[in-house]
């Protein structure tokens, strides 16, 4: 690494690790997977303590504990980004501790959104209140709601291993034609289980198996997180495998945090990376990172859509921000490590 790419590095790590009662989470995780300071370590424990006393997480907390937002729990996905979907998946990705707000509406999402055969999540509560609807079983909820649940004091559920295990079991990878036809009931939405399999679900699902540690994955997991990943990298992290001149989605060069049913090529690379891939098909969207790191060795918050309609919005665009940047940090640190 030359010296000026490691004193961009620096300061920008140095910016991460400042204190801050708005969101304690980035310093966290700025310690834990920059510097690489275990979980018993004292800065890490004092990070980890401040993120349900101050800022972010707390005051999500305290709009969720409302009458208000409990009647609208029956909107749980259709509510964007508002509902408690998109409230665990956010508290999810600011490490909110286990607490008995967090698994009241848990064991709602658990209770209504869960299809009760298979395991999956639907975006729909079931007449009568029993489970999911199954025709509305979707890949990108439920890797979302498998990575939320096992974030939030959920990883060794058994309803949540079952939804891991509904995403080993269908779903499908075609590139182009429909080599593997999904089967019923979930041929409902041709995006989702047609010809080209929607790259969106493959992330969430990637996303969901690397929350779960690798002694918990099962034989299946394991084996569907080896194509999926295989899928992802045969389209070089966003392009298309039959023209890699072409992006998949040109949103995807814009980056965003939190992403919920979208993605980027960015963290998609945080998502690989972290499963353990270093790929040369890699090396385009890692370029594309770089390209957009400032003088000051930071990243812009680019994409604003969802975080923007958030029930407590955080993030401004394009200004330098703690999120993207950590992100594109720990992917440049975890593919140098090689």
């Amino acid at each position: 690494m030359h010296a000026n790419e490691q004193a961009l590095r620096s300061a920008a790590t140095d910016w991460l690790l400042e204190e801050d009662d708005e969101c304690p989470t980035v310093r966290y995780l700025a310690l834990r997977d920059l510097l690489g300071k275990p979980e018993t370590d004292a800065d890490v424990r004092a990070a980890r303590a401040a993120i349900p006393a101050t800022g972010l997480v707390p005051r999500m907390l305290a709009c969720m504990d409302t009458d208000a937002y409990r009647e609208r729990y029956p909107r749980f996905y259709t509510d964007k980004y508002r509902g408690l979907v998109w409230s665990l998946i956010t508290l999810a990705e600011l490490c909110a501790p286990p607490d008995g707000r967090i698994a009241t509406a848990c064991e709602y999402l658990l209770t209504h959104a869960q299809e009760p055969v298979d395991g999956g999540f639907s975006q729909h509560a079931a007449a009568g209140g029993a489970g999911g609807r199954r025709s509305e079983v979707i890949p990108c909820l439920t890797g979302n709601l498998v990575f939320a649940f096992s974030r939030l004091g959920y990883g060794e559920d058994p309803r949540v291993a079952r939804a891991a295990d509904w995403l080993a079991r269908f779903l499908r990878l075609n590139d182009g034609e429909e080599t593997d036809p999904q089967a019923e009931p979930y041929r409902r939405y041709e995006m989702c289980w047609g010809a080209h399999t929607c790259h969106i679900g493959v992330v969430k699902a990637l996303k969901a198996f690397a929350a779960i540690p690798p002694e918990r994955r099962t034989g299946e997991v394991r084996a569907k997180t080896a194509e999926a990943a295989d899928f992802m990298l045969r389209h070089h992290v966003f392009r298309r495998s039959h023209d890699l001149g072409r992006v998949s989605k040109p949103g995807w060069k814009r980056f965003g945090f939190p992403l919920m049913y979208q993605t980027d090529a960015l963290e998609i690379l945080d998502i690989l990376s972290a499963l353990g891939y270093r790929d040369a098909r890699m090396q385009g969207a890692i370029a594309l990172t770089l390209d957009k790191r400032d003088a000051r060795g930071c990243w812009p918050l680019e994409n604003t859509y969802a975080s923007e309609r958030l029930l407590i919005p955080f993030g401004e665009a394009d200004a330098p921000d703690k999120w993207i940047t950590l992100r594109a940090l720990r992917v440049l640190k975890r593919c140098a490590q090689d």
